[in-house]
């Protein structure tokens, strides 16, 4: 993809901040630095979204993800966990339709980065969960 932002960055055609790379990811600071540390790792091959991902290259991208994530916590012991994300779709705040997963330290609940987690659990008892995960298992099998 020629405008892709992220496949810019992977041609080095855009100046990067890189923390990791090999033939199958390049790992990057974000620009905005939500905290200090904050990094995109993304596939070099263009892919718009985890839908879009084969067996294989899941496996490659995702195996890389430890290794990554215990590098910028080792980088600093002010570093107390890390939330990391994927979003998928507009709707999921996906902002960029280049793959990929944000590594975000976190230094403290107070570092100006929050998640919020609706509960609706008086909304489904035993029989609704096991009709949404009826649907989920009938994909599976029509995948498998």
């Amino acid at each position: 993809m020629n405008d892709c932002i992220f496949c810019k960055i992977v041609r080095n055609e855009i100046p990067n901040v890189t923390v990791y790379e090999d033939d199958v990811v390049k790992a990057f600071l974000d620009i905005t630095q939500v905290t200090p540390g904050h990094t995109l790792l993304v596939p070099k091959v263009h892919i718009p979204d985890i839908f879009a991902y084969d067996t294989e290259l899941a496996a490659a991208v995702f195996e890389r993800l430890p290794k990554i994530a215990r590098a910028i916590k080792a980088s600093d012991p002010a570093i107390k966990g890390m939330n990391i994300l994927n979003n998928n779709g507009k709707v999921a705040y996906q902002s960029v339709f280049h793959s990929h997963i944000h590594l975000i330290p976190r230094y403290s609940d107070q570092d100006d980065f929050g998640m919020h987690f609706g509960d609706h659990s008086a909304q489904y008892d035993t029989e609704k969960l096991e009709a949404v995960a009826d649907k989920i298992h009938t994909q599976l099998e029509a995948q498998a």
